[in-house]
This record gives C-alpha cells, structure tokens and sequence, in this order.
C-alpha cells in the first residue's frame, strides 16, 4: 500500500484570502509549512494537493496565472527540501455541477488511478467544511485546520460535517498523522 496524504491549498499551504488567490504575487505561505511537507516527504508519503480554483471560471484570474502559481509554489517547496507528487485543480463554479469540484470525489479518484490505498488510512487536511464533507465522502480520514477559512473550534461546533482531527496549522496536522500511525503500529 502506498502512503497518500491530500492537501488543500489556500488556508492550509499558503495564506487564504477572501477574494482569491490571483497571482505569485499574493500567494503567501504560512508559517511551519516547509517543515510540516519536509516531515511527510522524509516519512515516504505521496503529498497531493486537491483545491477548487473557481476564480478561473469567474474571470478572476487565469490558467496561464495558475499555472504560475503552482511552479512557483513546487520551486518552492523543492528548495525547502519537501516534494509534491502531484497537483489537481478544480476550475470550475459550483453552478457547473462537474464532478470534480469539492465536495465531489472526481479529483481524487483521478489522482488514485493506479495507486494502491487504504482509503481508511488516508488523511485528508483542508481548513473548510467543505473539505471535511470531501473527506468523508471519500471515505478517508479529515483533518480541519485553523489556519484557512476556519479560525476557530467554537466554528467547527456549527459543522454539519465533523472531522476526525482539529489541527492550529499544517504541522500541527502533520504531528497528529504522525501519532495516529505510531498508535496503529502500537495496537498490531
């Protein structure tokens, strides 16, 4: 079985903003980033990032700006000594109905193909209900951060989804991964 672990983008690697991510220019990291996809490159997981991009269909910016982005943000995280298996987006509204767009599974699924994975023992880290409504329906393990949309636990009380874990940052996320594996290898 491969090691697969997914990632939202804005709120859990680089800084949300309420009105889009539009360029390099505004993409922005948050603290502990590097080190937390440094410990999963180092810990042999496959880091694949899964974000809705609507901005793209909404006029807001471009695949050619997108594009950017993430080449930038791959240098990146290459120079901190981490590594993405690879990145999907979803560039369409919710009004298009594709599925694709979270909280459908349609990019998961695509970047499953060919991979052997325990669903179950998969971890997937977004800092929206959105996500962890994504999680759940693909069967996986939700980890919420506080770093995104999410600022607080007094939010995730309003959940209509609950995730399994609640996490300040992406390290913070990446320890609790990291203990669950450890309680697992303990129970055997």
């Amino acid at each position: 079985m491969e090691k697969v672990i997914f990632l939202d983008r804005d709120g859990v690697i680089n800084r949300d903003r309420s009105d889009y991510v539009r360029s390099w220019t505004e993409f922005d990291f948050l603290p502990n980033v590097f080190t937390a996809l440094r410990r999963l490159t180092e810990l042999g997981y496959k880091i694949i990032i899964i974000s809705n991009q609507a901005g793209i269909a909404k006029g807001l910016y471009t695949e050619a700006s997108l594009a950017e982005m993430t080449e930038k943000m791959l240098e990146r995280i290459r120079r901190n000594s981490a590594s993405i298996h690879a990145v999907h987006y979803c560039n369409h509204r919710d009004e298009d109905n594709c599925s694709c767009r979270k909280p459908k599974t349609g990019l998961f699924k695509q970047a499953l193909l060919g991979k052997s994975v325990d669903l179950k023992e998969t971890f997937y880290i977004g800092d929206s209900q959105r996500d962890i409504e994504t999680g759940l329906n693909l069967g996986c393990k939700t980890i919420l951060v506080l770093s995104g949309q999410t600022k607080t636990e007094q939010d995730v009380a309003n959940f209509k989804f609950r995730p399994d874990f609640v996490a300040v940052d992406l390290l913070d996320a990446v320890e609790s991964v990291i203990e669950k594996k450890d309680e697992s290898k303990k129970g055997m």
